[in-house]
């Protein structure tokens, strides 16, 4: 199905290419078509002329003419020319309720079934031995969000977890454990992230302070980056507790994620240096073997390399960030790849992309490449979001500390409620409150995370809309209708102005989930909820339901209504309630 602003689009560059083909090639036919920033003066507009005009030597008001002229009248309630030359279109109501209608037939809800492609999204990402804290929250919720717009649009998507499980810190870990926590290394007493997390701190503290234990954990590092199976255990048992911990997160968030750690391209890292070198792209730097790419400097003016082999043999993220996009092009077959992480990766990505173009393993007319950048989480203070004592806010209390506040406004607002219902609500309502909040914030900028903010009932905020979704649900329940009967004998009929604002919102969906398809930009579909949220309440106080003429139509309306602010919020991650 096509989207409202393709379908007007198509008629009006039928009618430039009748009206003025003669004196134009193919390319500049098509018409330009943007929804109108003024609803009163019309739902679309067509700017075309303005373009036209230098290549017709004609005036634009002239050319506006001659397009209006060969219009189909039909479908519009009003049809002006105004300012220089732009043609603003209203649609007539029985258009545009037979566009609304026609959603209800389509599985995407108005939205374009594009080309089926492999979409890999990497996402989250957290390092092993480490607990999940507030800056995993962004990657996390972000890209899980794409993948479901990609999983709904009906591409093929890959949801990669690109797990930090290999490096030297493994070597400082297991030397510390053999020492602190001999039965958790061997697998006779179990343990848990969190205690894995203090055994790596006090490790890195005497590794840092005491130079025998640093060599033996250099030694470690050996033993593990040779095979020997003690190590081998060791590692493995290390990040099955990370996993764990890791797993509880994203049972809470309802997160689908396929783990594929630094460590999965280990074998291939000989391979792609060795490729480099065949290519006559490495330099060598001081004992380091490096590219040289086109455009990159550091501060000083100097050129900036990008490291795939350091001075003592080893490897480091540029050579696995090269495996993996090797491996994601040619054995994932990736039509496109999406890395999200902090905006602080920019520089690194970008020089990535340019290596592998230059190794000729990335062909940006095969493949497209994206790197997902996002702002910080402030606290109220405005700087990096901390608990009270000044270390960074774990993830897992964040979340639950949401759950406990939306249960408190819960208890306050459903006094009668059972307890595990009040428990279920809080669960939805919270989780979803934190990443609506985050997701409705341009993700390159920072926010600050405000439970009191993202719990309120006004505003765009996850409340507002769960609370609309509860209000249709009452209203239908309300006329005791049987909603599939309806759908199958009636019909939309747009007719008050509310209903038609409404009706027209509802067809931009698609339109709205293509921008965000191409500029992987969450907030495109917050922002578009929210208004529909909004249209929807002004439908609600102007046009009563119940036991009018309109009943049916307004019924059928306010399904659609639901169907829509069901899909997007379940885009963004969010579940839904019945009552709140």
């Amino acid at each position: 199905m096509d989207t409202l602003i393709e379908v007007l689009k198509k008629r009006v560059t039928a009618s430039i290419e009748k009206a003025l083909a003669g004196s134009l090639v193919a390319e500049e036919i098509s018409a330009d078509m943007a929804p109108c920033l003024q609803e009163e003066f019309g739902h679309y507009q067509c700017n075309s002329p303005l373009r036209l005009s230098k290549t017709l030597h004609m005036p634009p008001r002239v050319i506006a003419q001659k397009i209006v002229d060969g219009l189909d009248r039909s479908i519009y309630e009003k049809i002006d020319i105004a300012g220089p030359g732009f043609i603003n279109l209203t649609l007539s109501p029985a258009f545009l309720s037979e566009q609304v209608q026609a959603i209800l037939a389509d599985p995407l809800l108005g939205a374009v079934k594009p080309k089926r492609q492999r979409v890999l999204v990497e996402f989250s990402s957290p390092n092993v031995a480490k607990e999940l804290h507030v800056g995993h929250i962004r990657s996390t919720i972000i890209g899980d969000s794409l993948a479901r717009l990609f999983e709904f649009l009906g591409h093929d998507v890959l949801r990669i977890n690109h797990i930090g499980d290999w490096g030297t810190q493994f070597g400082m870990l297991i030397t510390y454990m053999k020492r602190a926590a001999p039965d958790v290394l061997s697998g006779k007493t179990p343990t848990d992230l969190h205690a894995l997390m203090d055994w790596y701190r006090a490790a890195k503290k005497q590794f840092d302070a005491d130079t025998e234990f640093k060599k033996e954990s250099q030694l470690e590092v050996v033993r593990l980056q040779s095979g020997e199976p003690t190590a081998l255990f060791a590692w493995k048992l290390i990040c099955d507790i990370s996993r764990k911990g890791f797993q509880e997160i994203y049972d809470l968030l309802n997160i689908k994620i396929t783990e594929r750690g630094e460590s999965f391209y280990n074998p291939e890292l000989p391979k792609i240096v060795q490729a480099l070198e065949q290519k006559g792209l490495i330099t060598v730097s001081d004992g380091a073997k490096c590219l040289y790419l086109e455009g990159f400097k550091n501060r000083e003016g100097e050129p900036l390399p990008l490291m795939v082999q350091k001075s003592d043999g080893g490897y480091n993220y540029d050579t696995t960030d090269l495996a993996a996009i090797y491996h994601r092009i040619y054995q994932d077959r990736a039509d496109r790849i999406i890395y999200v992480t902090d905006n602080g990766q920019a520089l690194h990505f970008q020089m990535v992309f340019a290596a592998a173009e230059k190794a000729g393993w990335l062909d940006p007319k095969k493949t497209q490449v994206d790197h997902v950048g996002f702002g910080l989480v402030l606290g109220a203070d405005g700087k990096k979001f901390k608990t009270r004592s000044g270390d960074t806010e774990k993830l897992i209390d964040l979340i639950l500390g949401a759950v406990e506040q939306a249960r408190i406004l819960l208890q306050e607002r459903l006094p009668e409620a059972a307890p595990q219902e009040v428990e279920r609500l809080a669960h939805v309502l919270g989780i979803g409150a934190i990443k609506y909040a985050d997701l409705s914030c341009h993700r390159t900028k920072d926010y600050t995370f405000s439970y009191d903010r993202m719990l309120k009932f006004e505003g765009n905020t996850a409340v507002f809309l769960l609370y609309a979704y509860v209000r249709i649900n009452g209203i239908k329940r309300k006329t005791h209708a049987d909603i599939e009967e309806i759908l199958a004998h009636h019909k939309v009929a747009l007719k008050h102005s509310s209903e038609i604002a409404l009706g027209l919102h509802l067809r931009r969906f698609g339109e709205v989930l293509e921008l965000m398809a191409r500029d992987l930009l969450p907030n495109r579909l917050t922002d578009y909820l929210y208004a529909l949220a909004e249209k929807f309440n002004a439908f609600f106080r102007d046009c009563r339901v119940e036991g009018v003429p309109e009943e049916k139509s307004r019924l059928v309306l306010c399904e659609i209504t639901a169907r829509i602010l069901k899909k997007g919020l379940d885009i963004l991650g969010l579940q839904t309630v019945e009552r709140m």
